[in-house]
């Protein structure tokens, strides 16, 4: 929307005039509609050049201004579950002048982050987290006599997480004022439903309203057990209306203050009910606002899927600017992989946790239906549940993303490998993942999956050999995990039928007598590379592709590792703990003293970034690897 600027006598953007939500506050309805399409226009020019999540983002335009408009932020403080929906809200919070440079390296992060902004209370980018996360800082609020609203905005899909329930039990048994706005973009309840609901509810919550009822509640209580029998049939009838048309009994079993469901586009709804809300000081309160994902933006409607998370695109086709010379992804051989494998063995299930999409498990999902589970997002039952399955003869597969899976690590322990069942963690988006930074980095896997007994784990150095590792789990008799990065492989040709591969053995892919190196999954050919490039300088490096960081194969790495002398490890994965931690206590074990350079990520979250970029920045690439390597040799010529 333009206004007039009497000074310069030109027309400006409502939008440029907003440097904080304090300036919200002073515009009219009109004016605050028109800034809801400026920020739309603003979303989907910047995510066609950067990449993003356009759909959830573009949903809560209208959430996120009337949240700001109503609520006292930053005193007042606002949470957003997961934080990909919050590129609205950078907008109004003070970072509009850098919102080109969204996800870009060191850019502004796609996702609510403490360093930005005092309007970022929380780092977020993991689902489920908004309600426990704002109940604590009630309770906090609360001891310190802190009269400052916390609000936890949480989707629908969010709310299939046990997390979420945990956190809506703990805050109705405290009785804590706290505001938590389901935004429930699913539209299973109709327009017309809705607006009757809303119509209920902001009359039911206004001040007018509310002293009326309290006040008709102590007279009728006045009235013994006759007064009591008539505020008992009053109560149910007004929950048997709510109950009738929407969730609200769900919620009121919590102890919630239910409220809606309510139109989530309509700005003149939002505020009326969020002031009502805002004044309400009598414990939590639940509002259910229906939002349609992908708002405004004709293609992400009709496709919100498509569009949740989309790389650089055509704003006027919604086409995406994709390179078509780019090889095939690891995660579409995956699903055309495990087609082909369950063709042929009717035991196998996959499963995934609310990512059949980015898991490449759409193909899989249409072909075999009575085989596939999405369980939402609840990635510690879908290990249990995967389980369950293995226990009845079926061999299960859980695809999820690596970063995601760190929140069921005690059932991978506890109810898969303690019983040593044939359950199979795939395990996608390992090892940096570029532009959604430090919350889906994958790059703790290999630390945290050493430690575990009866587990095998490998990584593929290609496209090809994970077909081969895929066909290798499905037959192992005890639990597997198999971890491979985002984006394309190598581009190399692909077998056309998958064989096994024996366990915990690796291959040498190039002899050489001055140092070993050792990459795993996705570093082999970089460290290929640097092979080639040290022998142009007379350095001989031997190269083995472990497959296997358990079992190691130990016989093969401690023959080279004493021929050589001298080891670098590679791995796409934190130095800590990890396979370069596993290769030097092989080595001591074995009583050799050698040398060892750890090539992995330093003790720190990974700032977001192009995966070439930080495997550069980290010397994971050729470059680096070569660099490290004469490093070592220079000092080890010195007196190592």
């Amino acid at each position: 929307m333009l206004i007039a600027d009497t000074q310069t006598e030109r027309q400006v953007n409502l939008l440029d005039t907003i440097d904080s939500p304090h300036d919200l506050r002073g515009l009219n309805l009109q004016e605050l509609e028109g800034l809801a399409s400026e920020i739309r226009d603003t979303i989907i020019a910047t995510v066609a050049e950067t990449g993003g999540h356009l759909a959830p983002s573009l949903g809560v335009v209208e959430l996120t201004l009337a949240l700001h408009y109503v609520f006292d932020t930053p005193r007042d403080k606002l949470v957003w579950d997961v934080g990909h929906q919050a590129y609205a809200h950078k907008l109004l919070t003070g970072r509009k002048g850098r919102f080109a440079t969204l996800r870009r390296y060191k850019g502004l992060s796609g996702f609510p982050k403490r360093a930005e902004s005092e309007y970022d209370p929380v780092e977020a980018g993991h689902s489920s987290t908004s309600i426990s996360y704002s109940l604590g800082m009630a309770a906090a609020k609360h001891i310190r006599a802190d009269t400052g609203k916390v609000i936890a905005v949480i989707g629908d899909g969010s709310m299939t997480a046990g997390m979420a329930f945990e956190g809506l039990n703990h805050a109705g048994d405290l009785g804590r004022d706290l505001v938590v706005i389901l935004n429930d973009n699913e539209m299973s309840i109709s327009r017309n439903v809705g607006a009757l609901s809303s119509f209920l509810s902001r009359k039911m919550t206004g001040k007018t309203i509310r002293r009326m009822r309290d006040h008709i509640e102590e007279r009728l209580m006045a009235l013994s057990s006759v007064g009591e029998n008539i505020l008992t049939v009053l109560r149910k009838s007004e929950e048997s209306l709510k109950g009738f048309f929407t969730p609200g009994m769900l919620f009121e079993a919590l102890k919630f203050k239910y409220i809606g469901p309510i139109p989530g586009h309509e700005l003149d709804d939002l505020i009326a009910t969020l002031k009502n809300v805002r004044d309400h000081n009598h414990g939590p309160v639940l509002v259910h606002v229906i939002t349609t994902k992908g708002k405004g933006y004709e293609p992400a409607e009709t496709n919100p899927g498509d569009y949740h998370g989309i790389g650089p695109f055509d704003i006027t086709t919604g086409v995406p600017r994709k390179n078509k010379s780019a090889p095939i992804t690891y995660t579409k051989v995956f699903g055309n992989t495990l087609c082909s494998l369950a063709q042929r063995d009717e035991r196998l299930v996959a499963i995934t946790a609310a990512m059949p999409g980015g898991t490449g498990l759409q193909d899989f999902s249409k072909e075999f239906p009575d085989r596939f589970f999405d369980v939402g997002i609840a990635e510690q039952h879908a290990v249990t549940f995967a389980a369950g399955l293995a226990l009845e003869g079926m061999r299960p597969f859980f695809v999820v993303y690596s970063s995601f899976m760190q929140r069921a690590l005690d059932q991978l322990i506890h109810d898969v490998c303690l019983p040593n069942l044939p359950v199979t963690i795939a395990l996608d988006r390992s090892g940096v993942v570029g532009a959604d930074g430090p919350t889906h980095h994958g790059v703790f896997d290999l630390s945290f999956l050493r430690f575990i007994p009866n587990l095998t784990v490998m990584a593929p150095k290609d496209e090809n050999e994970l077909q081969h590792m895929l066909a290798t789990a499905l037959h192992h008799t005890g639990p597997v995990v198999l971890r491979y990065p985002r984006g394309s492989g190598e581009g190399v040709p692909l077998a056309p039928s998958p064989h096994h591969l024996p366990i915990g053995k690796g291959e040498v892919l190039r002899q050489g007598e001055d140092v070993l190196l050792l990459p795993m999954g996705n570093r082999v050919y970089p460290a290929l590379a640097a092979a080639d490039l040290l022998a142009e300088q007379g350095v001989g490096a031997a190269v083995i592709n472990p497959r296997f960081l358990k079992p190691l194969d130990s016989t093969l790495i401690t023959t080279w590792a004493a021929r050589t002398g001298r080891v670098v490890t590679v791995e796409d994965n934190s130095s800590l703990g990890g396979f370069g931690s596993a290769i030097l206590q092989l080595l001591n074990e074995r009583g050799l003293h050698l040398p060892v350079k750890i090539l992995g990520y330093a003790d720190t979250f990974i700032e977001h970034g192009p995966q070439t970029l930080l495997w550069s920045k980290a010397g994971l690439d050729a470059d680096g690897i070569v660099r490290n390597t004469l490093e070592l040799l220079d000092r080890c010529n010195r007196g190592c």
